[in-house]
């Protein structure tokens, strides 16, 4: 086994043990602290939600969590890539599946692992528990079996079911083809369609091309055997349909003038030969994983007019399940259908295809690097992380429910309920996927000055395995070493600097003049330089100024005022910033929340409270959301004369007057900050209004550090920061014993710090 595939079994085994075992959780909805609760919860007040449902099944619904529940079921006999692996080893997928429909579309899940191959036991034993459960999710289930499973728990249940292996591709790619066939103006009645592989998912992506208006007759699918064609005595009832009267020798002879090939067999099975004799404009969906049928760097070299996607994340057009099979399952809920029929699965390709079409919001731009996504060959398909997904697939889906008459329940505003969509998903916000994402576009070198720590050197190894960043580690080499070698951490590859070593001599001597040359009329003597240069946060942000690295992180080990010390004197602020200051990024239940500033001003005055709003409002348009602040105060609009609160609201008419353009109000109490009905009703007249806050700037440390904290601590929210703002260049602290998670996301600001500030030079220039 490789050193990376080492490492990486070993990050897997640990992320689902610990701290503790699985990726799920069950947690109370209701209050659950006295006696009085526990008795409404349980005995003898329990008793009467079940009297309502005695006398109507339909209550249900209505007093429990049937509704938002879904099962997701597997007998483990057609795992991943892995295959028959058992129940019990298929539950650690069952989890991730669990997990993936709770933050994308906010959908509880039971995972159960069912210990039957037979398919009756198994339709029996999913039929005995469906009554726990607003609809079924199959997954896993080795075909031709699946297609037994699904179809009879479709017919013998009035719950949705969906064997997502199956339809979630053909729903995906359904998308991706339609808009293909528009940009390469093919009518989809009059292509031909060559298909390799013949299993679950090949023959549901060939099935709904037909609804979409495939001919069936315009069909040429292989299985591992060769063509399928009528002589063939092997073939299901299902793969007949496709079967035809012509016997190609091989899938090279049935590509020749194809306008369309679906992959879902083995990667490498086709070639540029075999590509370049296709019809023009060929539509390629090579979605074998991990390689593809063709590599997509080939493709595109081969024919300049291909239309391609995969199943990679690493390649345009990804055909990814994840854009589905949680808004499909949310939208049948909201409506409680009996089942997901065609009808509401066209919907739901016909909703993905039409978002690919509209403007895309700079988030997602910001979150995939690109300087403006739009409609085209390189983007046929939504991308996973657009936050639109939910509010406009889940509508589709439940109007083609209600209108194809399986639905029991209705939505009267339909554009409510688009926006209770979106504020579902405050619960489970994806800024920190979308900061990796985007450091990964174009890693830059980070120094970790104290890369001699096990944690810190752990957050680089991973920033390193992911393609966040580049580590530079800089510390005492011996152990450096040491505990790399304990982590597995490639040595190679990565550059080691120990300032006090007799090898770095000549650098610390460069940087020391270039101190003394920039410092020498504020005390610093060369000897006092090369002195400094020894110490490794000076030496650390010597590196950045001399572009040796682009951006440095420390703190772990040291208070915060000393190590910010040599970064303020060597990086210095940015020009036209009076003070530096510092915001954390809350990963909150409600959603994302910059709290500033929580490390740097003790107390500033007006004007810098003002100025320490502007920086934070640019930082949150550096994540790719929209600033709306509220300056903090224990006081609403002028309720009290102290000077503390006439501060804040002096703040708030500088900026109104000189920054119109930020969405900015106060001074609010916290919670009239937070809860936009407070606000419409006790002050209809803010700028906030119909807002929702994202950023709060507190009037001093002491409360903004102390907030940040309290939310970290009691409710678990997560932390990224504190991050500096107005450094001429990339430089961050983290907080004394920061946790690896958290210096990883660190790191990842610190790679966008820098890619935000070499933009802006290349501008100037």
């Amino acid at each position: 086994m490789d050193v990376s595939k080492k490492r990486l079994r070993r990050h897997a085994l640990v992320y689902h043990s610990k701290p503790k075992p699985g990726k799920i959780e069950v947690v109370p909805t209701k209050k659950h602290s006295s006696q009085r609760d526990l008795g409404l919860a349980y005995s003898p007040g329990v008793a009467e939600p079940c009297k309502e449902i005695a006398k109507d099944v339909e209550e249900v619904y209505k007093y429990t969590n049937k509704g938002n529940l879904i099962a997701v079921i597997s007998n483990g006999t057609a795992v991943l890539g892995l295959g028959d692996i058992g129940p019990e080893a298929s539950k650690p997928v069952m989890e991730g599946k669990a997990l993936l429909f709770k933050i994308f579309a906010d959908i509880d899940v039971f995972d159960i692992e069912v210990d039957a191959k037979d398919p009756e036991k198994f339709i029996e034993t999913v039929k005995a528990i469906a009554p726990t459960f607003g609809g079924i999710n199959l997954e896993d289930i080795k075909a031709p079996e699946a297609f037994q499973i699904e179809d009879r728990l479709k017919e013998e249940l009035n719950i949705p079911v969906m064997h997502d292996d199956q339809h979630g591709t053909a729903i995906i790619s359904g998308a991706a083809l339609l808009n293909a066939l528009e940009l390469a103006n093919k009518n989809i009645e009059q292509v031909k369609l060559v298909v390799s592989g013949a299993g679950s998912a090949a023959m549901a992506c060939t099935d709904l091309y037909v609804l979409l208006g495939v001919k069936p007759e315009n069909v040429v699918m292989f299985d591992s055997q060769g063509v399928l064609h009528k002589e063939r005595q092997d073939l299901s009832e299902r793969q007949m349909n496709y079967a035809t009267a012509k016997k190609y020798t091989s899938l090279a002879e049935a590509m020749k003038a194809a306008d369309v090939l679906l992959g879902l067999s083995v990667g490498g099975i086709v070639s540029p030969e075999m590509l370049r004799s296709m019809a023009d404009d060929p539509i390629v969906f090579a979605m074998a994983n991990p390689d593809p049928e063709i590599d997509y760097q080939t493709a595109v070299d081969t024919r300049e007019d291909v239309i391609m996607a995969t199943g990679r994340t690493d390649f345009p057009n990804q055909v990814n399940n994840v854009l589905g099979f949680p808004f499909i399952f949310r939208g049948a809920l909201d409506v409680r259908a009996t089942k997901i029929n065609e009808e509401m699965k066209m919907a739901a390709v016909k909703a993905i295809a039409e978002l690919a079409k509209k403007p895309v919001p700079e988030e997602v731009n910001i979150a995939y690097a690109e300087t403006r996504l739009a409609f085209g060959r390189d983007y046929i398909i939504p991308k996973p992380f657009d936050p639109r997904l939910i509010g406009e697939i889940p509508p589709a889906v439940a109007k083609a429910a209600i209108a194809s008459g399986v639905a029991q329940g209705t939505i009267e505003d339909w554009d409510q309920y688009a926006k209770d969509l979106l504020e579902r998903m405050g619960n489970e916000n994806k800024i920190t996927r979308l900061l990796h994402n985007r450091a990964k576009s174009n890693p830059k070198k980070v120094v970790y000055a104290e890369a001699d720590h096990l944690d810190v050197l752990k957050a680089a190894q991973i920033a390193y395995d992911e393609g966040i960043a580049i580590p530079i580690l800089l510390g005492r080499r011996e152990v450096i070493l040491e505990l790399m070698d304990e982590l597995d951490f490639e040595t190679d590859k990565i550059q080691i600097i120990d300032p006090k070593s007799d090898e770095q001599k000549e650098q610390l001597k460069k940087y020391a003049k270039a101190l003394w040359i920039k410092r020498q009329r504020k005390g610093i003597t060369l000897f006092d330089a090369e002195k400094l240069m020894r110490e490794r946060n000076y030496f650390a942000a010597m590196m950045v100024v001399e572009a040796d690295a682009d951006a440095m992180l420390t703190g772990y080990s040291r208070a915060y005022p000393s190590a910010l010390k040599p970064i303020l004197e060597i990086i210095g602020k940015e020009h036209g910033v009076s003070k530096v200051a510092a915001t954390n990024l809350m990963n909150t239940s409600k959603g994302p929340v910059f709290i500033s500033d929580t490390s740097i001003n003790i107390s500033p005055n007006f004007e810098e409270l003002a100025k320490i709003a502007q920086m934070t409002a640019y930082t949150v348009k550096m994540f790719g959301l929209e600033p709306n602040v509220a300056m903090v105060s224990y006081s609403n609009f002028g309720s009290s004369k102290n000077p503390m609160a006439s501060k804040v609201a002096k703040a708030v008419e500088y900026l109104h007057e000189n920054h119109p353009e930020i969405n900015v109000d106060g001074e609010l109490q916290a919670d009239f900050a937070l809860n936009r009905k407070m606000r419409a009703n006790n002050f209809p007249f803010t700028k906030l209004n119909n807002k929702k806050v994202n950023t709060l700037i507190y009037p001093n440390l002491d409360a903004a550090n102390s907030t940040y904290k309290l939310l970290k601590e009691v409710n678990e929210a997560d932390s990224i920061g504190p991050i500096l703002l107005g450094m001429d260049k990339p430089a961050h602290v983290f907080q004394l014993g920061a946790s690896v998670e958290e210096m990883l996301n660190m790191t990842a600001v610190a790679v966008i710090d820098a890619q935000q500030k070499a933009k802006r030079k290349t501008k100037h220039e």
